[in-house]
């Protein structure tokens, strides 16, 4: 397994063998195929960030991000949000090409 990327509250890793990705949390680990993870990538770039300094769109200041078809949630405080925006960003310019032997 590969480490793609991580910042304070996320990591992402990448594991040719089972070609899927790995996304951590601070609370759980979650494995995602690569539809999955362009799906929760999708959310997290529609997440309004502008409500969160809102208090009538957002009094809570949290964001529940539910994701690989209603099994996992999340549940983000205005920091986690920004961060999980920019990991997104800087994880999906790190992907890489699984390596095959030809032997």
């Amino acid at each position: 397994m590969t480490l793609l990327h991580q910042s304070r509250y996320f990591a992402i890793y990448q594991c040719d063998t089972k070609r899927c990705f790995y996304l951590r949390t601070e609370y759980k680990s979650v494995s995602l195929t690569l539809c999955q993870l362009l799906n929760f990538r999708n959310k997290v770039l529609q997440m309004d960030l502008a409500a969160h300094f809102d208090e009538n769109r957002n009094p809570s200041g949290i964001e529940i991000l539910i994701f690989c078809n209603c099994e996992h949630l999340i549940i983000l405080d205005t920091y986690q949000v920004i961060d999980l925006k920019h990991f997104i960003r800087d994880a999906f310019g790190k992907l890489r090409q699984p390596s095959h032997s030809l032997a």
